[in-house]
């Protein structure tokens, strides 16, 4: 007997058996079908009856999406009120989506707006267009109805259009039924004076977003964020200057909109507004005639010495760039600080700039008065030949080196020394340097060594006198040197607060540049050794001028807001006051009040109605050129009674006094008409000014030659 089952043999049978397996699995498949049909009909029962209310309160609940909107710049004015930098308020147009609006909304409103451009605004190269209208909304599409990503939430608005004319305005406001979700908003846009007034020392702006990447140090200000918690990532911001040291103040505080919106970001309530508060306007202590005199005083030198064919302007034939920096003896305010060539500052104006644009003004946004910057030449061969904006001083050193031998008791105010035109020093007296082509003075009081401007009166009565008593190679002569410049700011920072200022170049302090000590003091003495800032060069003639306080150059007189109320006004602070005998003093003073009365000074200065105090400089420099002259100036008047002091410089200018005396003469005489030394304006001189080609009738204008060294 077969003990497996087998299938019947009969097809009947089989058939019946085939279907019952049938019904069997459909069942199967209908139950299964029923299970999850009814699982998820008590799911959503679940969520209909028991989650419903607790689902639609998420749906529906609010949030705050806050907007910042971007103060409004205060202004900074020159100390009479005449605008230099400035802001104007834009209103401008923005879109702000609003829930359950279609493509069809968004296009109505395009083509409402675009008719509103063309009927009402200004437009020389016509109005927008529809689809450049559209595409500044950011709905998501674009005019042909396909769809695009979004630059912006749905929360964030959109700025449509700028520049709005006060037609468009009027109707906007008249009419907002037509524009739904349309804002006007007011907005700052910065200018500067188009006679480019001291443009590197007001500064410019950049946007934000553009400072993370950027290597000044200083500039590390804006990565900090408790300094930033309420900028805006393309708000405009100061990078240099007075824009920069005054970024706070002049900035104002942001303020607000409030956006309720639900959980699609979708705005479901009415917009709240925090109006930012403006920033407070500067009230300079620049005078702007007498900088923009200071300006054009210096490119009209440059223009006269490169065409001139006269022997003493023609030394300055090469010179491309000039210094200058007025400063008040008594408080240390600054009436001009001028940087030449200059440059137009609204090239800032944007958050881009084209390479070609940048690469022009590269040469003249910075400022050269106080830090190191190289003339219009392209980097290279020909670059190294011309020297930078930090100078070695010349025999503008003079009155202070005779100070020092004051003070020191190395000579009396009546005392005589021997000037025989040349001074010997070193070993076996194996190096000399002597006066300016070889003139010898005879017996010289101190007084008169500054008038004659003697090389070998300060190296063999100053710089070898320090060199002995302070215990020569071995001993401290170099501190002692370094201590008395930086009493009188230099080699130290003016204080000024400015961003990137230098200190200078003390090259007395290293052995690669100085040679032996002695040579370093000989050298010294009358002016080499060392290369400082125009403003520097101006805080030390100030306290040779007021005889030892050291003022910190002001730039601002007082600050207010936007109403006109003062916030703060700006006292002055003297950084430090050096104590000498008045009889050393009174030395210096008319050694200098002397020295403007040589012939080759006076043609500058003999038609003023004030004396001057002064002293020239022409301070030789190594360049891939070979020796080069550059051309120092420092003055201060009226001479008894200073109010008034001036340093500039011309680097290759030639003589001192010839190529940067004019200039300062000018500025003086530019101070007297608009400023007066009596806080009075003049007004103008009726003299015309001196003939800039007449030579001098006595060659006493001096120059440093740089000797050899041992």
């Amino acid at each position: 007997m077969n003990r497996f089952t087998t299938l019947d043999d009969d097809p009947q049978k089989n058939e019946i058996a085939k279907r019952r397996h049938f019904t069997f699995r459909i069942n199967v498949f209908f139950f299964a079908v029923f299970l999850l049909f009814s699982v998820l009909i008590v799911r959503l029962a679940f969520i209909q009856f028991v989650e419903g209310k607790t689902l639609s309160a998420q749906e529906s609940e609010r949030t705050t999406r806050t907007v910042l909107i971007p103060p409004i710049r205060g202004n900074i004015y020159d100390r009479n009120g005449y605008p230099i930098a400035y802001s104007t308020s834009t209103q401008s147009v923005y879109y702000r989506m609003e829930p359950g609006k279609k493509l069809e909304d968004h296009q109505a409103l395009a083509l409402a707006l675009t008719d509103l451009f063309r009927r009402y605004g200004d437009y020389p190269d016509g109005p927008p267009k529809v689809e450049d209208v559209f595409e500044a909304m950011d709905v998501g599409y674009d005019w042909s109805g396909e769809r695009k990503t979004m630059f912006n939430t749905m929360f964030e608005p959109r700025r449509v259009k700028s520049g709005l004319t006060k037609e468009e305005i009027a109707y906007l406001m008249a009419h907002p039924e037509q524009f739904p979700g349309i804002e006007v908003t007011e907005e700052s846009v910065r200018h500067y004076d188009s006679n480019t007034i001291a443009s590197q020392l007001i500064g410019y702006l950049k946007p934000f977003s553009s400072s993370n990447n950027q290597k000044a140090q200083y500039l590390d200000y804006y990565k900090d964020p408790e300094n930033t918690k309420d900028y805006l990532r393309m708000e405009q911001v100061g990078f240099d200057g007075l824009e920069f040291l005054y970024q706070e103040t002049l900035r104002g505080k942001s303020g607000a909109r409030n956006y309720p919106v639900n959980s699609l970001d979708q705005i479901v309530g009415p917009v709240t507004t925090i109006p930012p508060t403006k920033g407070n306007f500067l009230y300079l202590t620049l005078d702007k005639d007498v900088q923009l005199i200071a300006e054009q005083s210096i490119l009209d030198q440059l223009e006269h010495m490169q065409k001139s064919t006269e022997k003493y302007p023609s030394m300055g034939k090469n010179a491309l760039a000039g210094y200058a920096v007025a400063m008040e003896v008594d408080t240390g305010n600054v009436v001009a600080m001028a940087s030449m060539p200059d440059y137009d500052s609204n090239v800032w104006s944007g958050s881009t700039m084209p390479l070609s644009v940048y690469q022009a003004i590269e040469p003249f946004y910075q400022n050269g008065t106080i830090k190191t910057v190289y003339p219009d030449v392209p980097e290279g061969k020909n670059r190294a030949r011309y020297p930078s904006s930090i100078v070695p001083l010349g025999s503008t050193l003079k009155p202070l080196t005779v100070l020092i031998g004051l003070n020191e008791g190395f000579y009396s105010s009546t005392d005589r020394y021997t000037d025989t035109g040349r001074f010997y020093y070193g070993r076996n007296d194996s190096a000399s340097i002597g006066n300016s082509e070889g003139h010898s003075y005879g017996k010289i009081t101190p007084s008169e060594a500054i008038r004659v401007s003697s090389n070998t009166f300060m190296a063999a009565m100053v710089g070898e006198k320090l060199y002995e008593k302070y215990g020569g190679e071995n001993g401290g002569p170099i501190d002692v040197w370094d201590d008395y410049m930086k009493k009188f700011g230099l080699g130290v920072p003016t204080g000024s607060g400015l961003p990137m200022e230098t200190a200078g170049v003390l090259d007395y302090n290293s052995k690669d540049t100085r040679g032996s000590v002695q040579n370093a003091m000989v050298m010294a003495s009358f002016g080499q050794q060392g290369r400082y800032t125009t403003l520097q060069l101006a805080q030390y003639t100030a306290m040779l001028a007021n005889r030892g306080k050291r003022m910190k150059p002001n730039f601002v007189d007082k600050i207010t807001d936007f109403e006109g109320q003062i916030v703060e006004t700006i006292e002055p602070v003297v950084l430090n006051e050096e104590t000498f005998d008045s009889k050393h003093w009174d030395v210096v003073h008319n050694g200098m009040k002397s020295v403007t009365k040589s012939n080759s000074l006076s043609q500058w200065f003999g038609r003023l109605p004030f004396e001057v105090s002064s002293k020239t400089g022409t301070s030789q420099q190594d360049t891939a050129a070979g020796k080069i002259e550059n051309s120092v100036f420092i003055a201060f008047a009226p001479a008894d009674d200073p109010k008034l002091a001036v340093a500039v410089v011309v680097p290759w200018g030639g003589y001192g006094a010839w190529g940067a005396a004019p200039i300062a003469a000018k500025i003086f005489e530019a101070y007297h008409e608009y400023v007066g030394f009596d806080g009075k304006p003049a007004g103008p001189m009726s003299t015309p000014p001196a003939d800039a080609e007449t030579p001098p009738a006595d060659d006493s204008t001096e120059r440093d030659v740089t000797p050899p060294t041992e």
